[in-house]
């Protein structure tokens, strides 16, 4: 039987995006026809997906005014029978397909009604306005993906099917990447992957090591991801010129790169001040800190503290107190064998409870529910 043809929208995501590159879509795969339409698409590889080139574009404006069409020209022809929207500026533009017979999937990555207010960019009063017009049209007219439970306090009175599809490790990809615990004798090393921002606790980061530095002169700490903030905003911080030696920092880089640098690690960096949706938001680097057997040093929200304290695997402290950050960077420096455990009982709950296979389910259930002729 000719399998149905699904569309991947996102005028914004990276082409080494791994929930839809290294989750979605080697998951739709096996049951769909995947088209996916990314900036940068020339350098994604999933076997059997046809991948879609798009330009890329920072602002928004932009990406309304030039991807979004250019998405029409390059997909409409294809007639897909469901796309999935990932960007709320194509909403607009989903309607046609939508008007074509597609079902239409729109995935909230970000509760933008908490968050949007943070930006430096696209936040102006109009592209809120916007935002929030044809948001809520979505409420009423489409399938909607939430990547956090604690959206649904903001996105109520649903019309349509929706799941919420936690952003859980595929445990075997993680493997590929996971070594033995590092040994006491080897250097000094920590490791950060997402973004960094000021919202992610930049500066207790910086003050933090800049107090391990005392004790540890030669530490290293690889940093994976997208910077918010310019070269001069990084230099008026006191402790970077303390610290930025130790640091290394290698942009947004491709998860299958950056991974091969967390395995001499002593632990996985995620802080978060609590602002915007964070609280109530998981960090997904926890997760992938844990699938790596790497303890894990987060903020002291409850959500958090459910995971990292009830199965041991590291800390969650106050993320605007750098002497406890140091404190616990100096513990598992010095007490190999106690973070060696705290990583392996992380990583045994990602085998138990918090990996991709659960999270798959959801997923095709819900193409299955929209698309009910498909296997």
């Amino acid at each position: 039987m000719k399998r149905q043809r699904i569309l991947h929208i996102s005028t914004a995501h990276s082409p080494y995006d791994p929930r839809i590159v290294y989750k979605y879509l080697p998951t739709l795969i096996e049951h769909y026809e995947v088209y996916c339409a990314l900036p940068g698409a020339e350098a994604a590889v999933v076997p059997g997906v046809h991948f879609i080139d798009l330009p890329r574009f920072g602002r928004v404006v932009f990406r309304f005014l030039i991807t979004c069409p250019v998405v029409l020209w390059k997909t409409v022809r294809l007639r897909p029978r469901l796309i999935h929207v990932y960007s709320p500026e194509f909403l607009p533009f989903a309607y046609l397909y939508r008007w074509m017979g597609a079902a239409v999937i729109y995935e909230v990555q970000e509760n933008l009604y908490k968050k949007i207010h943070l930006k430096k960019q696209n936040r102006g009063w109009l592209l809120r306005r916007l935002f929030r017009f044809f948001d809520r049209l979505a409420w009423r007219h489409f399938s909607l993906i939430f990547t956090e439970h604690g959206y649904l306090t903001t996105y109520t009175d649903l019309a349509q099917p929706y799941a919420v599809i936690y952003n859980y490790p595929v445990l075997p990809f993680m493997q590929t990447f996971r070594q033995p615990y590092r040994k006491p004798t080897d250097p000094i090393e920590f490791f950060y992957i997402g973004v960094l921002s000021f919202d992610r606790a930049i500066e207790t980061l910086l003050a933090g090591l800049a107090l391990l530095k005392m004790d540890f002169p030669d530490f290293k700490v690889h940093l994976f991801g997208r910077r918010t903030f310019t070269d001069s905003e990084l230099q008026v911080i006191p402790a970077y010129r303390t610290v930025k030696d130790n640091l290394i920092f290698y942009g947004y880089t491709d998860q299958a790169k950056a991974l091969l640098y967390a395995a001499k690690a002593v632990c996985g960096l995620a802080l978060l001040k609590p602002v915007g949706d964070y609280p109530e938001s998981y960090t997904t680097k926890m997760f992938e800190y844990m699938a790596l057997g790497l303890p894990v040093i987060t903020a002291d929200f409850p959500l958090y503290r459910e995971v990292v304290e009830k199965y041991g695997c590291g800390f969650c402290i106050d993320p605007l107190n750098p002497v406890v950050f140091a404190d616990c960077l100096r513990y598992l420096s010095t007490h190999p064998q106690e973070a060696r455990e705290m990583g392996e009982r992380g990583r045994q709950a990602t085998v138990n409870a918090f990996n991709w296979l659960t999270e798959r389910a959801k997923l095709l259930q819900l193409y299955q529910t929209l698309l009910p002729s498909s296997a």
